[in-house]
């Protein structure tokens, strides 16, 4: 997800496979008050099989407009082919995504999706239903995936109904990811890899404090991202061309790749 700044990072490029957008808080100054903006970020793996910093962005506040608006302006640049997008339940981003990457799948963040699950646990039960959850996402392939989602909402049902509600609710959402190869599972089930990126970012930009103007907030996360990208550009692939290969395939028919063409992949190799 992009938009035009006025300290662009890179142009973004066709994403190929999977988007991930997210977004920090920083003090600027305005009109001689100190606010609070929102500085969003969007990361990629394109066809190639490597990450990339797709663009940077500050807003008033993080609503759908901004969401809209930055995605716009990211595929005003070139970005296409996005088969999925990780992020949190934001509802401004959840819509924005429908309305201008309408190809795209929707994952939500499975991190984030358990800590909201866990406030409908009480909390001496919250380990317990925490480790039956994960179950789900330890099962080998899509069938096994929502056989036992099937079967973890079977257990939490009697117990804990407001829990089994959260989860039937978020289904589809949070086994999207299972309908791609196996191998990026662990990538694309949540945003963690994203955190790790704000972490950095959040390091260096705590220094300044509070930036005199957006410009200066942009410049600084810009030159932090771009050294990201640099670096991922020369580091070992992401993600495999064969998984990529796939991917694809799952992208252009519509369905989850099964164990016949997983053997055809290999038999070609």
């Amino acid at each position: 997800m992009y938009f035009h700044t006025t300290a662009p990072v890179r142009s973004p490029s066709e994403s190929g496979h999977l988007t991930r957008a997210d977004a920090l808080f920083h003090k600027v100054r305005e009109g001689g008050r100190v606010v609070s903006v929102a500085t969003v970020i969007a990361t990629g793996v394109n066809a190639e099989g490597h990450r990339e910093i797709l663009g940077v962005d500050v807003f008033t506040t993080e609503d759908g407009a901004g969401w809209t608006a930055f995605l716009r302006g990211l595929v005003a640049l070139g970005l296409s082919g996005v088969a999925l997008v990780i992020s949190d339940a934001h509802e401004g981003l959840k819509n924005a995504i429908a309305a201008v990457l309408p190809g795209a799948s929707w994952q939500r963040c499975r991190t984030h999706a358990m800590r909201n699950l866990l406030t409908r646990v009480p909390k001496a039960a919250q380990a317990m239903v925490a480790t039956l959850v994960r179950t789900i996402f330890a099962q080998s392939d899509a069938t096994q995936v929502r056989a036992q989602f099937a079967r973890v909402i079977d257990q939490l049902e009697g117990q804990f109904p407001a829990a089994a509600e959260f989860l039937i609710d978020a289904e589809a959402d949070l086994l999207a990811s299972a309908d791609f190869p196996v191998e990026h599972w662990r990538q694309i089930w949540s945003n963690n890899n994203q955190e790790r990126l704000n972490k950095e970012l959040r390091r260096r930009t705590d220094v300044v404090g509070i930036f005199p103007n957006r410009p200066a907030l942009i410049r600084l996360a810009g030159a932090v991202l771009a050294e990201q990208h640099d670096e991922w550009a020369i580091a070992r692939r992401y993600m495999s061309t064969e998984s990529l290969a796939k991917a694809r395939l799952r992208v252009l028919s519509g369905e989850p790749i099964d164990e016949e063409v997983n053997a055809e992949l290999e038999a070609a190799r």
